[in-house]
């Protein structure tokens, strides 16, 4: 049934419809062998219902109006001139740059989509023109707008909670420090090539950086401090027990029409775009949520989930083995699918083996977020690529954005071996 479903999605065919239709043809096809009960379908308007009421989700289409408002409105391309501005007179400057505008985005979307369009028409320009690499340079914008997977509030993270059936609000907790940490890797890595490979990563010339002291103080406190305060008292007031995340997202929502309104950003286009696109990615979710609900019932009606249970609690290494097989899993279908599909899919069948090896499952929705974050990354269905390409120059051709996302794959598996020997330990 499994494999039955994942070989109708790479027809193409949307993945909500796929895993519904393999889960009545396999509920068919149980029922004339007798290993299906049909009488267990009348559960499913319960669960579509139970969806439709499941308050923490309702915190998606909240952090995803606010980030894709403030990238409609234009804050987040003024966010990212005032930073390049800042870092650029140093060697590598504006690759940092844009890595601390990522993880900033990240902390004020969670939407990948987002986060890499506006960088990619933004940053790539300047950093090509400034004699960056090119590889360099793609990669650093691909991966620095893969951070909003890790960084809250992600809206994986809320996914994976109500998949995982653990507190969103923990899970924004426990993720902050590793995404920290993958923030840093990364800037790390750009120091390193700017040190060894100084000419992949130039300083900008000094005269495209003479700006008067008071405009830089007025593009700081009115580009910078806003957006920094309103990620602060959403993230904090999630952190604080003030807040449930869903409540911190209508706070946020608000806050983004605060800050375009006061910057006199908040045109009915910039609002209509942001209603739109948040409409699409909600239902997306919803959509998914009821195939996979759908596909769990009769996965679970045919004793799947037991299977799963005996096959990954048996494994040699017990915790550690579950981790490893698990992660090679999620990589694997990582190259092939969508973050939302590999949640939908594999976290419900791995929930109870997790919980009989002892497994903290907060920290395994962590393990797997960051994990899920590199299926941005892999070609050739990396989506952070995919949305690259679509704003890069015909110059830059498709293979170069591929190698420049490479080195950032090898950081983020370094830092997912390293939370797994944590997690283990």
């Amino acid at each position: 049934m499994l494999l039955g479903a994942l070989v109708i999605i790479f027809t193409g065919y949307p993945v909500a419809f796929s895993l519904a239709g393999a889960a009545l043809v396999f509920s068919l096809a149980g029922a004339l062998v007798g290993h299906f009960d049909p009488v267990l379908w009348r559960a499913l308007p319960d669960r579509t219902f139970g969806i439709m009421a499941n308050y923490t989700l309702l915190a998606v289409p909240f952090f995803i109006f606010m980030g894709t408002l403030l990238e409609k409105s234009g804050l987040a391309e003024d966010l990212l001139e005032t930073i390049g501005i800042l870092f650029g007179r140093f060697r590598g400057g504006l690759a940092i740059g844009v890595i601390g505008v990522g993880a900033l985005l990240a902390a004020a979307t969670g939407v990948v989509g987002a986060s890499v369009t506006a960088m990619g028409l933004i940053s790539l320009p300047v950093m090509m023109r400034n004699g960056y690499k090119d590889e360099l340079t793609v990669g650093v914008i691909a991966a620095a707008g893969t951070l909003g997977q890790i960084i809250p509030p992600s809206i994986v993270l809320i996914v994976l909670g109500d998949q995982l059936g653990v507190s969103v609000g923990a899970l924004f907790r426990a993720a902050l420090i590793p995404g920290l940490i993958l923030t840093g890797a990364y800037v790390v890595y750009v120091i390193a090539v700017a040190t060894m490979r100084p000419g992949d990563a130039p300083a900008m010339p000094e005269e495209s950086l003479d700006i008067p002291g008071a405009e830089l103080l007025r593009r700081v406190g009115g580009s910078m401090l806003p957006p920094l305060i309103l990620i602060l008292v959403v993230l904090g007031s999630i952190f604080a027990g003030v807040a449930t995340p869903t409540e911190a997202g209508s706070l946020g929502a608000l806050g983004a029409m605060g800050l375009a309104a006061a910057n006199r950003r908040l045109s009915m286009g910039a609002l209509k775009a942001a209603m739109e696109e948040t409409t699409r990615l909600t239902m997306m979710v919803v959509f998914l949520l009821i195939g996979s609900t759908a596909f769990t019932l009769v996965f679970r009606g045919l004793e799947g989930d037991l299977w799963i249970a005996e096959m990954l609690t048996d494994l040699p290494g017990g915790s550690l083995g579950f981790l490893l097989v698990v992660n090679v899993i999620v990589f694997a279908l990582g190259f092939f699918i969508d973050f939302f599909e590999i949640a939908f899919i594999i976290v419900p069948l791995i929930v109870v083996p997790a919980q009989i090896l002892g497994i903290d499952l907060t920290w395994l929705g962590i393990v797997l977020a960051i994990n899920i974050q590199t299926s941005f990354l892999t070609p050739p269905f990396g989506f952070s690529l995919f949305y690259l390409r679509g704003v890069a120059p015909a110059s830059i051709p498709t293979t170069t954005i591929y190698r420049g996302a490479v080195p950032f794959i090898v950081i983020q598996l370094i830092v997912l071996v390293g939370l797994i020997a944590w997690v283990r330990t």
